[in-house]
């Protein structure tokens, strides 16, 4: 529990300190967690204490707190060339690089690479994009921003707008033009007697629907993540995206995959949006990129859009948009070797081979009656609670029911995240099978003494 003497670390946290998506009571009472170090898939905190981090830090530590290779990448490339931009025709060579192996790894065959520094301003950027294409060819009024409700696509304004979450209302957003469609969460928002099919056609039809409302000439593009993260791991409902992508097509609409929290591993493929068999026109990617060693984003556009943003550039003689780090040299080297490290050291491979495990030991976590849905696929899983399971009711929003078995988690060494009713686990790629019941042992624990308290 906290320590409120002057000098304690919680006190001198809270004095200088404006937190960020953090439940304040929670830190009024407890005290903030303050971490020292970290080793493998744990961390470790100023008294000495020891957590399974089952969220990966914030779904990016995929390799752990402690990889020699990503260490030693970034200390090479601080000795040889420690930073620079990618203005005015220069890039480092570590820029280059990186831009030919993602497009490489990519789905398209082609494609160009923009750099940022984190997925908010990746997607931020890629709206910025497709305003500035449709003003370069003739269609000013090409400004729309379709999403859907429970996405989460960042915190800069742009991105925040795209944010299909009630809390941004804090800040006056969204902007004018940005519309969220429903969310493809059949266990919640399926119809009594709907079949999942059924709720996935009628979402299609809302998508045509608006589509045709709003005028197809004034929708800029449709962003969607192959699994809503920050949403509470929601996969799309079965067929969503072979429903979508065709209709999208038909109105001359880009399709844009977030990919921040999917792309390199997460759901078992290098993609989600291979995972769920759909080609995007554009791929936002981040927090996996640099395996978390960096603050990174990059915009990855395929044949079709590179085309059509080199030439409104040209016609211009330049792109007027970055930022003073976009294409660090130090990202780029640890973005490589990250990339090699997923794909080509195994981590990638232990996804795949223990995800069925993983879902397994949630499935009996599950049975437990106030555990009314279990979803997720490949290293990203959520478990929401519920004070009725046969009706779906929610526990009142009062007893921060989540918050509690986080909170409970932490007391048993297990760092999770709790997402509205839901407990989420993401661990990194690197957990082991006895790290992996570790994990479930203490969240089962949690989960008991909670449901104990408020059921």
């Amino acid at each position: 529990m906290r320590d409120n003497a002057p000098n304690s670390w919680e006190t001198r946290a809270d004095a200088n300190s404006l937190y960020g998506f953090t439940d304040l009571p929670s830190v009024q009472e407890r005290g903030t967690v303050v971490l020292t170090h970290g080793e493998g898939p744990y961390v470790f905190d100023v008294r000495g204490n020891r957590y399974l981090d089952s969220n990966s830090g914030l779904w990016n530590m995929v390799a752990g707190f402690d990889h020699p290779g990503l260490i030693a990448a970034a200390q090479a490339q601080y000795a040889r060339f420690p930073g620079y931009h990618a203005f005015f025709g220069r890039m480092s060579d570590q820029t280059v690089m990186l831009s030919e192996k993602l497009v490489q790894v990519s789905p398209f065959d082609r494609g160009r690479v923009f750099y940022t520094n984190s997925g908010s301003e990746a997607n931020d950027t890629m709206v910025k994009i497709l305003w500035f294409l449709g003003r370069a060819e003739g269609h000013p009024e090409r400004r729309k921003i379709l999403t859907r409700w429970n996405a989460y696509h960042g915190v800069t304004a742009v991105s925040a707008s795209m944010t299909g979450k009630p809390y941004n209302s804090v800040f006056g957003l969204p902007l004018p033009g940005f519309l969220h469609l429903t969310c493809p969460h059949y266990w919640r928002f399926g119809q009594p007697g709907e079949t999942e099919a059924q709720f996935t056609a009628r979402l299609g039809r809302e998508l045509e629907e608006t589509i045709i409302k709003e005028g197809p000439d004034t929708i800029a593009g449709f962003f969607a993540e192959p699994v809503m993260g920050a949403g509470g791991v929601i996969p799309p409902s079965a067929g969503y995206f072979q429903t979508v992508a065709p209709i999208l097509k038909k109105y001359g609409i880009p399709l844009i995959a977030d990919e921040v929290i999917c792309g390199f591993g997460r759901t078992g493929n290098t993609w989600g949006s291979q995972t769920y068999d759909f080609m995007p026109d554009a791929i936002i990617s981040s927090k996996n990129l640099t395996a978390g060693f960096f603050p990174m984003g990059a915009v990855i556009l395929g044949p079709d859009l590179s085309d059509r943003v080199q030439a409104a550039a040209e016609a211009i003689e330049e792109f007027p948009h970055g930022f003073t780090t976009s294409g660090h040299p130090v990202g780029c080297a640890i973005a490589l070797k990250a990339i090699d490290v997923v794909m080509n050291e195994g981590l990638a491979d232990n996804v795949r081979r223990l995800a069925p495990r993983m879902q397994a030991g949630l499935a009996e976590i599950a049975r437990h009656p106030n555990i009314g849905e279990l979803r997720g696929i490949g290293y990203m899983w959520a478990l929401e609670a519920v004070k009725d399971r046969a009706t779906k009711t929610p526990f009142p929003g009062t007893l921060s029911v989540s918050e509690r078995i986080a909170n409970a988690c932490t007391d048993q060494g297990l760092i999770c995240r709790p997402l509205g009713q839901s407990i989420v686990l993401c661990p990194p790629f690197i957990l082991t099978e006895p790290q992996m019941d570790e994990m479930f042992d203490k969240l089962d624990r949690a989960l008991r003494l909670v449901f104990a308290e408020v059921a």
